[in-house]
């Protein structure tokens, strides 16, 4: 029996490349597998090779495997693609329709399965992604009725004649793929899984379910991959706890209505990927000044310009820290688990309250779009925090004078009222101001509101700002990454113990102001640090040498070709770095 099973299937996009993957995926979730899928898409709306690889084993997963057991493949494009990714042991499941070849160096066999020619005879050719689901069942040893429950989920509103064709479908795959193997059977059978049921979604489902559970009522967005599921989420889920979602023109108007959202005294955000957040950018430095809260989700994808939209890169980082004009404080933090994605989207919403300013909840490709489990989210664990937001009945004034919304505190902030509240009305504006938001340009007065404004961080309650797994005191390297890059260090560092190297990981989940100190005693006690990140520039590394120093022993391993890091990939790389 396998721990871990890798399966991909691959067509032309619009091929029903991705459903066949969530079926096979829907399945195994509920036998109680821990999966991670990651899919490979073009840049187009139809056409063009696709595929999409799921990771399966009964112990939690959160990186995409080196190797391929199983490639199920519509098209002679995927077999050229693909095959060089797998075992010895792997196999090709491929249409016949198209007469596929196995190429010489194919270390898999290769079987021609009349996927298309099966689903035809049933009544549609569009059921030949079921013939290779009940091709694969065959192959797993797994019983046809492990499908029906989704079948029915999917199918059942067509009606009942429409989920028997399609368990039929299964069962003639099952049936052919049977014939075509004989002793192969069951030879890609897991080790049982522990039954229990887990949510199975994408970052991006995390982040918007999370938007809803800090009680966030208004989006606002402009469709960009990879971000737009978001949206997607929210259009179908918001309105049924009173909130709406409003697709904007474009990123600018997104973002400054959530900032007029928030100022209305409603929970809003906006999404997007890097082109759009170059356009937010003055956006944001009028959320700081005016001391407006906002909440932004960045999902990074491959820059610069368009650059590449449906592949994986961490290149924005810099650009969230220093892509506004002047200086204001804001707060960028870095997810890199389903889970973390859910509450620290809830955080972000409580931050950007309490301090008064936008905060930047900073995703990848990867993250945001890879398919994953994970057990149910614990509700009991949310607070929601709305800081200095005064709703009661303000104290009489001289009609005369202006409610001091920007007046100078302690901690730097200042009580926030809400558009029509007796005894509140105040000046709002983007040029610097005095503490009743009146224009001022006096330079002791800019000097205060500066320091005001800065001194919020100083305040700042951000759970867990790094993920620590370091077991050993004194280490022969630190490996340090930030958002999806955690699941392949997590899966590289007990290869490398066994190999006798003491490694360390600590995964930084608040990018700025930066955990220089509760990073720093890891660093300090690592011989080398070696920092893993998706961009070409090393900017996570730079970031760190700016606040712990470090540099003599500081590395990087930069990958930046569209691609996510596999385990053994990156496992060679810093074995080269420690040589």
């Amino acid at each position: 029996m396998l721990h871990q099973l890798s399966w991909k299937v691959g067509g032309q996009q619009g091929e029903g490349i991705e459903s066949t993957g969530e079926i096979f995926s829907m399945a195994m979730n509920r036998l109680g597998y821990h999966l991670y899928g990651y899919r490979h898409f073009s840049s187009r709306i139809k056409g063009g090779h696709t595929n999409n690889k799921i990771t399966v084993r009964p112990t939690p997963v959160r990186a995409i495997a080196d190797d391929l057991d199983i490639l199920v493949a519509f098209d002679q494009e995927t077999i050229e693609v693909n095959y060089k990714e797998l075992t010895e042991n792997g196999i090709i499941l491929a249409d016949s329709k198209f007469d596929p070849v196995n190429p010489e160096d194919s270390k898999a066999p290769l079987f021609s399965v009349p996927f298309t020619e099966i689903a035809t005879e049933l009544g549609t050719s569009l059921m030949k992604n079921m013939v290779a689901i009940g091709s694969t069942a065959a192959l797993l040893n797994l019983p046809i009725e492990s499908f029906q429950a989704v079948v029915d989920e999917i199918f059942g509103r067509k009606g009942e004649e429409v989920v028997k064709k399609n368990m039929e479908a299964i069962q003639r795959g099952y049936d052919a793929t049977c014939e075509l193997i004989g002793d192969k059977v069951g030879k890609w059978e897991l080790e049982p899984a522990d039954g229990k049921r887990r949510m199975f979604m994408i970052g991006n489902d995390a982040v918007a379910l999370g938007a809803i559970a800090a009680g966030s009522r208004f989006m606002a967005a402009y469709p960009i991959t990879p971000a737009s599921e978001i949206m997607e989420y929210l259009i179908k889920k918001l309105p049924k706890f009173g909130g709406t979602v409003i697709q904007t023109e474009d990123e600018i108007a997104a973002c400054t209505m959530a900032i007029g959202a928030n100022f209305g005294g409603v929970r809003a955000f906006t999404a997007s990927a890097g082109p759009g957040l170059s356009l937010m950018m003055e956006s944001i430095g009028l959320s700081g000044m005016t001391e407006q809260p906002l909440v932004i989700i960045d999902t990074q994808r491959g820059g610069p310009s368009t650059g590449l939209p449906t592949k994986q890169e961490q290149s924005d980082l810099m650009a969230m820290l220093y892509g506004t004009h002047g200086e204001i404080p804001k707060v960028v933090i870095a997810p890199s688990t389903l889970e973390e994605a859910f509450y620290d989207t809830i955080q972000a919403f409580n931050i950007a309250e309490e301090l008064q300013l936008p905060v930047i909840v900073m995703t990848d490709l990867q993250l945001a779009l890879g398919k994953q489990t994970a057990d149910p989210f614990d509700y009991s664990k949310i607070e929601i925090r709305r800081g200095k937001l005064n709703l009661d009945e303000l104290p009489e004034k001289d009609p005369k004078e202006d409610f001091k919304r920007y007046e100078v505190t302690e901690d730097g902030i200042s009580t926030r009222v809400l558009p029509g509240q007796l005894h509140g009305i105040h000046k709002v504006t983007g040029n610097e101001h005095d503490e009743t938001g009146k224009p001022a340009e006096a330079p002791g007065n800019r000097r205060n509101q500066m320091d005001k404004r800065l001194r919020k961080l100083n305040y700042l309650n951000f759970k867990d700002p790094i993920y620590v797994d370091a077991p050993h005191e004194e280490a022969d390297v630190l490996i340090v990454g930030f958002n999806s890059t955690r699941g392949a260090i997590e899966e590289i560092r007990p290869l490398l113990e066994q190999e006798g190297i003491k490694a360390n990981h600590v995964h930084v989940r608040l990018i700025h102001p930066f955990p220089a100190n509760e990073l720093r005693p890891y660093a300090d006690r690592a011989k080398k640090i070696i920092v893993v990140e998706n961009n070409a520039t090393g900017q996570l590394a730079n970031i760190m040498k700016m606040n712990i120093g470090g540099h003599n022993k500081t590395f990087s391993i930069t990958k930046y070709d569209g691609t996510p890091f596999l385990p053994r990939e990156l496992k060679t790389r810093v074995k080269e770095l420690l040589d």
